[in-house]
């Protein structure tokens, strides 16, 4: 605001600094948040991380069983055999709150079964096929879990990068700006405030 602008009142000094004082609050308030929120991304992203490991883990467990189905009981027996499974997984989505972030959480409502509730016959399949169908189900749900966590951590960073940019405009720009006019309406009330003695020395010198 040009210091034109500013009207130079006892009134206008007092509402600039209850709104400093409100800026300032609100600053805290915010760096809390923001600290809340990296402590948060922080513990989701250990999560994270562990899970990238089971996830390869279990991706190279499934791709081997699957290869060693494919090798000795054939390609086309294991596909037939994928099209005959019933028991595919399901799941439902959420939400929970984390510092004020919604982040999703997946709830899988069939995990991994038994051999009798798949929905193909124990007769006419093999151990190896039954590991190549179990380990794909495994990695299933942890690929669903890591959904969940990935997303979490991209509505995390998100609301931490909004929280930065208003933390930095509060301190760098609005509680400035706010200081320098509370400044300059204090200055220029006391200038007046000389102004006006002065004029009344005058008057006062004048009459006697």
């Amino acid at each position: 605001m040009a210091e034109t602008e500013i009207q130079a009142t006892r009134s206008q000094l007092l509402e600039t600094r209850k709104r400093i004082v409100l800026s300032k609050r609100g600053y805290s308030l915010l760096k809390m948040k923001r600290d809340g929120l990296m402590m948060e991304f922080m513990k989701v992203l250990k999560e994270a991380r562990g899970l990238r490991g089971v996830l390869v883990t279990s991706y190279l467990e499934a791709v081997k069983a699957i290869s060693v189905a494919e090798a000795v009981e054939g390609k086309i027996a294991v596909e037939s055999l994928i099209y005959a499974i019933r028991a595919t997984p399901e799941i439902s989505i959420s939400d929970k709150n984390l510092m004020g972030v919604k982040v999703p959480t997946i709830n899988i409502l069939s995990k991994s079964v038994g051999y009798q509730e798949r929905g193909y016959g124990i007769i006419g399949t093999t151990i190896r096929m039954d590991l190549a169908v179990g380990s794909s189900m495994k990695l299933m749900e942890i690929i669903e879990k890591a959904a969940e966590v990935e997303t979490s951590l991209r509505k995390l960073l998100d609301e931490i990068e909004k929280v930065k940019r208003r933390v930095n405009a509060l301190e760098f720009r609005v509680i400035p700006s706010l200081e320098e006019t509370e400044s300059f309406i204090r200055l220029r009330l006391e200038e007046m405030e000389r102004e006006n003695i002065f004029r009344l020395k005058r008057i006062k010198g004048r009459i006697s």
